[in-house]
């Protein structure tokens, strides 16, 4: 398709966004599972700063998040700075840049439901594969997360619907660069600008069809893990 056909730009986004939620979950999920492990397990004064740093983003304004992150990420930010050093360039502006921004936005989303599974476990489970001298890895792996599949489940399917929505944080530290960083969001706050209302309700629309096919299927799929696992706190 031309990069000028009508339907370019939608497609181009929606192609954007699938990637960038797909690859943002992906991390989130092997990152967050240690990092909940240990929110869950932990027993440290850290653990409530931890705590808190990771809600952050449920209260903290996107803006706010994706200007400290340009700051942070840009030439003359220690990230910045760093990854210049690296031969790598800066992140803001480029694809890189919004799975960063994402992952930081989408964090609790993920992490926080599979915290919550892992505290429902308890110990006995641990204790029984502990008689059985299975190693901590071995009833990690064959204990824990089978038992806590469905807060994975959970975790997965709202952090890849998240970073769908996400608009605040990608405008600024992706800012809205056609075929490269603008993804659904804001291709409909441009329509919007641009007063093409009927390619706003269209992409709309489907963004209100998927939301609800999402919930739906994490409410069929998943009747425990939306009152166990499924709580953000």
């Amino acid at each position: 398709m031309p990069a000028d056909a009508p339907g370019h730009a939608a497609w181009s986004a929606i192609r954007l966004t699938l990637e960038l939620a797909s690859l943002t979950t992906v991390i989130l999920l092997l990152l967050g599972t240690p990092l909940a492990w240990w929110l869950a397990r932990a027993r440290s004064w850290w653990k409530g700063p931890a705590g808190a740093l990771v809600a952050l983003p449920l209260v903290l304004p996107p803006s706010v998040l994706g200007f400290y992150l340009l700051v942070t990420l840009g030439p003359d930010g220690p990230i910045g700075k760093l990854t210049q050093s690296l031969g790598l360039g800066v992140l803001p502006f480029t694809f890189g840049g919004l799975v960063v921004g994402s992952v930081l936005y989408s964090m609790p989303f993920v992490v926080q439901p599979i915290q919550n599974a892992f505290e429902a476990i308890g110990e006995r489970p641990l204790e029984a594969a502990a008689t059985l001298r299975a190693s901590p890895l071995d009833s990690f792996c064959s204990v824990v997360l089978p038992l806590a599949r469905p807060g994975y489940l959970t975790a997965a399917v709202m952090g890849f619907a998240h970073t769908v929505g996400e608009f605040g944080v990608v405008l600024m530290i992706g800012g809205n660069i056609p075929d490269q960083t603008r993804v659904v969001s804001l291709q409909i706050y441009d329509h919007v600008e641009a007063l093409e209302f009927t390619q706003a309700s269209w992409l709309s629309a489907g963004m209100v069809v998927f939301s609800f096919v999402v919930l739906l299927v994490l409410y069929t799929l998943n009747p425990t893990g939306r009152r166990r696992s499924g709580r953000i706190r």
